[in-house]
């Protein structure tokens, strides 16, 4: 809700939630610029202006003068995006779930799918860094065990498959 009032010689434009001073203007408004979302979720402006080019994200509400004024549901939609890339997702099945998302319940499915896709993807690799950590693991207990003893020495019960003796 927003409303134009006089204080002082200044005219200020206002609603519930923070002010932004521009020379004797005093704005009033609760949405974000750019930079401050860029400086919240740790993303450049520059990638924040890729999103929305490439359709991750909706186009973000604009001021009258055409500047990005994200609102609370701009942000969830950046998280959403930001919470996808972080899981593997690449940039066109990012899109894709969004444009289902924007079709409605109806496309429920196919976002389903798109998701346990995903986790599938993810468990996957999951498995593949527990297999490399305990590879690692290993290397690392003999050569523990050698800096202690003198004596490099590759067990072969415990060794694992691959490039274990370098």
């Amino acid at each position: 809700e927003i409303c134009a009032c006089l204080v002082g010689s200044e005219m200020c434009i206002r609603d519930r939630c923070r002010s932004v001073s521009t020379g004797r203007l005093c704005v009033w408004r609760n949405g974000m610029t750019i930079k401050e979302v860029s400086e919240r979720y740790g993303v450049s402006q520059d990638t924040l202006r890729y999103y929305e080019k490439a359709g991750l994200v909706p186009e973000v509400t604009r001021t009258a003068g055409g500047i990005r004024d994200y609102q609370p549901d701009d942000l969830g939609w950046l998280e959403l995006a930001l919470c996808m890339r972080s899981a593997g997702l690449p940039v066109s099945g990012i899109v894709e779930y969004r444009k289902l998302f924007q079709q409605g319940e109806s496309t429920i499915p196919q976002r389903l799918k798109l998701l346990t896709d995903q986790r599938e993807e993810l468990l996957s690799m999951k498995n593949q860094i527990e297999q490399t950590l305990n590879r690692l693991n290993y290397k690392i207990s003999v050569y523990e065990r050698a800096t202690k003893t003198g004596i490099l020495s590759w067990d072969e019960e415990e060794k694992c498959s691959g490039d274990c003796d370098g």
